[in-house]
């Protein structure tokens, strides 16, 4: 073993706190638990037949991703959200989406080029928002995946389940179906191996933050985001 190298096998509760935690983040993406809500440990722990370690440690993995929020004296809770933290995960987004399309550019093939327009197709059909999320996640990712950088691909997924989360709260119900002419840009210019060109649509798209307004279950309208 190198010097100075700790590593450590991992234990069950280990594997019970990604479960708990995997679980969790969905529940809060999707707008099931909703941002504000109090993360009780006892309930959670009897829900999943587990002690409170486990809970804790997945308590810890959703702070780091940016779900929950530790409060002194009055235990965890969802984040709420605002319109700069949007913003925020949208530029993000732009620069390490960049980063990876500029590493994973030179080994996309004609295979995974068709597999993204199909994508992108799957994603105009769509009549509600979490099959379109879907589909534009699973073009994302075919796109950037070959760059063969795993740290960065993760720090994208969750900066996407960010993305997610933020559609979900405002998207329920009243989705549109929309053509999404970003992706079939970037996949013209890919194909030409105009890779820079392609890097700025990228950037350019997932920086975009769409606000229409929308009825409210009470019948009042609100502004909804639209993010790519």
């Amino acid at each position: 073993m190198a010097r100075g190298v700790v590593t450590r096998a991992e234990t069950p509760d280990d594997t019970i706190a990604t479960r708990i935690s995997r679980i969790l983040a969905d529940r809060i993406v999707s707008g099931a638990i909703e941002p504000g809500s109090r993360l009780r440990q006892d309930h959670i722990a009897a829900e999943f037949g587990t002690s409170h370690v486990p809970v804790r440690e997945a308590f810890r993995r959703l702070e780091a991703q940016g779900l929950a929020i530790s409060e002194p004296r009055r235990g965890v809770r969802v984040a709420s959200f605002s319109l700069e933290e949007v913003k925020e995960v949208a530029e993000m987004r732009a620069a390490l989406e960049g980063l990876a399309l500029r590493h994973a550019a030179p080994h996309l093939t004609a295979a995974i080029l068709e597999a993204a327009e199909a994508a992108t197709k799957a994603g105009d059909l769509s009549r509600d928002v979490r099959s379109w999320e879907e589909a534009n996640r699973r073009f994302h990712r075919l796109i950037l995946t070959p760059c063969g950088m795993p740290r960065l691909l993760a720090a994208i997924d969750d900066l996407h389940a960010a993305s997610a989360r933020f559609l979900f709260a405002s998207w329920q119900t009243q989705w549109e179906a929309r053509t999404d002419h970003d992706h079939r840009a970037i996949l013209a210019a890919l194909r030409q191996g105009d890779i820079d060109t392609a890097c700025g649509l990228l950037a350019r798209h997932v920086r975009w933050i769409g606000q229409r307004p929308i009825d409210g279950p009470s019948g009042q309208r609100r502004k909804a985001f639209v993010v790519g």
